[in-house]
């Protein structure tokens, strides 16, 4: 079904910008939003788009690091593409405690989101390759169902292991004290004077 075959080719080729991609100058919050659609991977039944309030609220539940001076840089990118393609999955309190933990493993944002692209990667191949390009309009509900059923699945098991991390100490605050940003800060500079 060539309906079928497009979705897998959209599904292996379809990406956010990786972090050399990300602008490298401040935008302010209304660039932002213009932004971000160009990072998230476009589905025919598109979501709320991102708004200002929004961003507001993931900077107020730890998500998303403040603003400095009312700008934002290629962390903030990364962090909100990365709240964008998890949000319709997770709660904000398993966002937090997800991206916290896998904040705490990796110093410098760039090293975060090359890891968070890399699994999604992973992930969007998984699902390509389970779809069989020639599938009969008749198979359509079993082929949604099943992968209705792998999200559900998936989702029952991600709490589980979350539940599991917070028994065993690994929650992180996802928002860095601003000490720890500040030395990130400095690391990425000199990455980035080398």
């Amino acid at each position: 079904m060539k309906e079928i075959q497009r979705l897998k080719e959209h599904l292996e080729a379809q990406r956010p910008g990786g972090w050399e991609e990300l602008p490298d100058l401040s935008l302010y919050m209304d660039q932002l939003i213009s932004y971000m659609p160009r990072q998230l991977i476009p589905t025919e039944t598109e979501g709320d788009p991102l708004t200002a309030a929004m961003v507001n609220n993931y900077i107020k539940a730890g998500l998303l690091p403040r603003a400095e001076g009312k700008r934002y840089d290629r962390r903030h990118l990364a962090y909100l593409t990365a709240i964008c393609a998890l949000k319709p999955v997770l709660s904000m309190k398993e966002l937090a405690q997800l991206l916290g933990a896998v904040d705490a493993q990796h110093v410098v944002a760039e090293d975060w989101y090359g890891f968070f692209l890399g699994k999604l990667d992973e992930s969007m191949g998984t699902v390509a390759d389970s779809l069989d390009e020639n599938a009969k309009e008749s198979e359509l509900p079993a082929l949604a169902l099943r992968l209705a059923l792998d999200s559900y699945a998936n989702k029952l098991a991600c709490q589980r292991v979350l539940t599991l991390m917070e028994k065993q100490g690994e929650k992180v605050d996802p928002a860095p004290s601003p000490a720890g940003e500040k030395k990130k800060k400095k690391k990425e500079e000199k990455r980035s004077e080398a």
